[in-house]
This record gives C-alpha cells, sequence and structure tokens, in this order.
C-alpha cells in the first residue's frame, strides 16, 4: 500500500560525504521503497538481507529518457546491469529491446516476453551451443571474432536458419571520462576496426543475414559532451564500414554509458544535449542509412537508482576508539559497494540508518559485514545516524551490478533475497 509521505529535498542528510539520493520519500524518520516503510519491506521479505527494486523508479527513469530521446531512437536494456526476472519482465514492457550476454540471460529474457526481433546477444566468448540456441531463437547476434562467423555459417546450414549478424567493433576511440572502458586500444571485445574489411568479406561469403554494427565505448560515464562525441564519431565510423558492409545497414547501436552519481562531487548526467545531439543524427541518418535503426543501450542507467541494498546491524563494537556496526550482510551481496568491483581508489557508495533518518544524533563509524576478511567493507568512517543491534543500514544506488555480480557462495553465508516493489 502506498504510504502517504511528503517527498524530502534530501533524505540523505546525513550523508555529506555522499551525491543527494532524492529520489525515494521519508516517512516518519524511515526510507519509503515501493510505498512501503523500510521496517514493514523488511517484515514482508521476512529475513535480511535483501535487495528491494522500485517498479516506480524505473517506469519514471524510462518516461524520463522518452522525452528526452528523438522517438526514431530505439532504447534496449542491457539486462547485465540487473538480470532479475521480475525486473527483465518489467523492462521488457518499457523498453524496445533487451540486450543478452549469455544463453542464460536470453531465456530469462524471452521467457519474460522479450520479443525476439529485437534482443541482441553479445559477449567475447560465446560457445558454440550458444550460438546455435540464438540462431534457433533468431535473435540478433553481436559477432566479435572471425571465428564466430565460421561457426555461425555452419550452425545456419545446419539449422537451415541464416543467423541474425551485427558486428560489435572495437573502435579506434574511447569514451573519454568513463568509470570503464570498452573500447580504443587491444580489447578482448569485438572486432579491431582495421580488420573490419576482411571480417565484412567474410560474412557476406559466408551468406549470414548481416544487419549493423555495435559500438560500445565505455560506460558509466557523467559528461554529456563526452557521450556526444562517442555517439559522433560511432556514427561517422558506421558510415565508412557501412560502404563495406555485405547488406545495407538496418541496425545501428551507438551504445550507452550513461552513468549515475555515487560519489562525492557527482552530478546528475544532463540528458538534453544528448538528446538534440541525438537528433541531429537521427536527421543525418535518413539520408545517410535510410534503412537503419539507431538504439541506445542502457542498464545501469535504467535501474541503478531504484535499488537499495538492506542489511541489518547484528553487532555493535567499539575498537580503539572507532565505532563498527557489523551487519548480515557484506561483499558477499554487494561487491561493489566493498569497493572490490573496479575501484582503482575505494570510495563509499551512498549508505545510511535507513530507519534512523529524522535522528539528531550522529557518529562517525564503519559498517562492516560478517566474512572473515577486512575486505568486507560497505562503509568507511561515514557520519552516520547513531545506530544500535537491529536497525537497518542502507546502501543506495544499488539497482545494478548488486547480487548477480557478486561472490554469494563465498564462506557458506546464505544468499540474499531480491524484490520489485
Amino acid at each position: 500500500m502506498q504510504v502517504d509521505s511528503p517527498k524530502v529535498p534530501n533524505p540523505s542528510r546525513m550523508l555529506p560525504k555522499h551525491a543527494p539520493m532524492n529520489q525515494f520519500f521519508v516517512n516518519d524518520g524511515e526510507l519509503v521503497v515501493g510505498g512501503e516503510r523500510l521496517s514493514m519491506l523488511a517484515a514482508r521479505v521476512g529475513q535480511t538481507p535483501f535487495y528491494a527494486y522500485d517498479r516506480t523508479l524505473m517506469c519514471s527513469r524510462v518516461a524520463t529518457l522518452r522525452k528526452v530521446l528523438p522517438k526514431q531512437v530505439k532504447l534496449h536494456y542491457a539486462m547485465k546491469a540487473n538480470p532479475m526476472p521480475a525486473v527483465v519482465g518489467l523492462m521488457a514492457g518499457l523498453v524496445d529491446g533487451i540486450d543478452v550476454a549469455s544463453a542464460g540471460e536470453l531465456k530469462v529474457a524471452l521467457d519474460a516476453g522479450a520479443n525476439p526481433c529485437e534482443v541482441s546477444f553479445a559477449g567475447p566468448g560465446k560457445r558454440d551451443n550458444e550460438l546455435r540456441q540464438a540462431v534457433a531463437s533468431r535473435v540478433l547476434i553481436n559477432i566479435e571474432s572471425f571465428r564466430e562467423v565460421s561457426a555461425l555459417e555452419a550452425i545456419s546450414s545446419e539449422l537451415g536458419l541464416p543467423a541474425r549478424v551485427a558486428v560489435r567493433v572495437n573502435p579506434d576511440f574511447e569514451l573519454k571520462g568513463s568509470g570503464m572502458k570498452m573500447g580504443g586500444g587491444p580489447k578482448p571485445f569485438g572486432v579491431d576496426v582495421e580488420q573490419m574489411p576482411e571480417l565484412l568479406a567474410n560474412i557476406g561469403r559466408a551468406g549470414l543475414d548481416f544487419e549493423g554494427f555495435h559500438l560500445f565505448a565505455g560506460s558509466q560515464n557523467l559528461l554529456s559532451e563526452s557521450i556526444c562525441d562517442a555517439q559522433q564519431k560511432a556514427y561517422e565510423l558506421a558510415l565508412r564500414l557501412a560502404q563495406q558492409a555485405p547488406l545495407p545497414v538496418r541496425f545501428l547501436n551507438l551504445g550507452g554509458g550513461f552513468g549515475i552519481p555515487y560519489f562525492p562531487g557527482d552530478q546528475p548526467l544532463d540528458l538534453a544535449p544528448i538528446g538534440d545531439n541525438l537528433a541531429r543524427l537521427v536527421q543525418r541518418a535518413q539520408t545517410d542509412l535510410p534503412h537503419a535503426s539507431l538504439v541506445i543501450e542502457l542498464g545501469r542507467f535504467l535501474v541503478g537508482e531504484a535499488g537499495v541494498y538492506v542489511t541489518r546491524i547484528v553487532d555493535r563494537k567499539i575498537s580503539r576508539d572507532h565505532v563498527y556496526l557489523v551487519a548480515d550482510g557484506g561483499l558477499h551481496h554487494h561487491l561493489a559497494a566493498s569497493g572490490n568491483f573496479g575501484q582503482v581508489v575505494r570510495k563509499n557508495y551512498p549508505v545510511t540508518i535507513g530507519n534512523q533518518l529524522d535522528s539528531q544524533n550522529v557518529e562517525t563509524a564503519s559498517v562492516v559485514g560478517p566474512l572473515c576478511t577486512p575486505l568486507d567493507l560497505l562503509a568507511d568512517r561515514l557520519t552516520l545516524p547513531v545506530a544500535q543491534v537491529g536497525d537497518l543500514v542502507v546502501v543506495f544506488q544499488s539497482g545494478a551490478y548488486g547480487a548477480s555480480a557478486s561472490p554469494q557462495g563465498f564462506l557458506g553465508h546464505p544468499v540474499c533475497i531480491e524484490v520489485l516493489v
């Protein structure tokens, strides 16, 4: 049931070291997720730790994008960000297509009702059996090596069904300012642009159903000018490659890279310049690539801010004057928040005590998990409301790369629950 509660300007006011987390409501000092006060949600779930994903926030994010993006640009959800079946089912009804990275994800997407014609399959190590499943499912396969061309030729002949293919290109540029660079220089992803003429000729000789290109230069970028620059370069590169393609380009995935704020000084991505830039590219494509659909592939940006990780304090310890709040969840459920999922220098995710948001008593404390390793750290020396055993720790920005990206079997602790609310 929806809780009637005002939205406060900054429910994370106890978190001066973080980007503001103002996407959630607060009621009587408790965070509200999916219309439920946190303590009631925890009772409903039946255990901690858990992830909770707010469907209203996901719908709102897609609606916001639709207002900015030209209507001709297709929006795809990269489900590696959050492959929970209920989330994929929700997103399948909101976006135009789903991007998968394994046969396992392909099954989830198709089970969720995704249109196979709008499902694309990427990944640098596709096994022959995965390629066979993809061809039989009639989804678009993003070729990433010469071996895949040969394998798909044989599979297409075996099944009597030409494989639908695009080529993932490793461009000669990168997405400047991105948290993770996926293109430019030597990469395991895609085919180097220098090798594209030979690869495209091989696709033509193999009789595969060529549809277009996939260019993905980087991820987690908060600079709209960098994203616009990468999109423009990707478009120009696709135009050059189209001249050597065996068939007209019908699909052009310009990638994503849209970031969300996590750390001090982070500002939300300004979407307006990106929308304007895409509008110009759409207009050009009507002449340059008249048969092509332009696609934007997003994962974290669609779901990341809609999720929280919730863990309960099971002990409070003071060691040499420093407070440690020991929780029942940690890096085995949320590797990214522990700083062990790509961070070079560890930074705190936005963290608070979700049932003590109106407390005036604060302290400097660290939140640690139950594992026997000093790496099991969810928050290091943060200003937090004074917390006791039984209180609920909330890690914001947890809707992407959480449960599925974490070593849940480590040390034999229970796995966490995920709920869509």
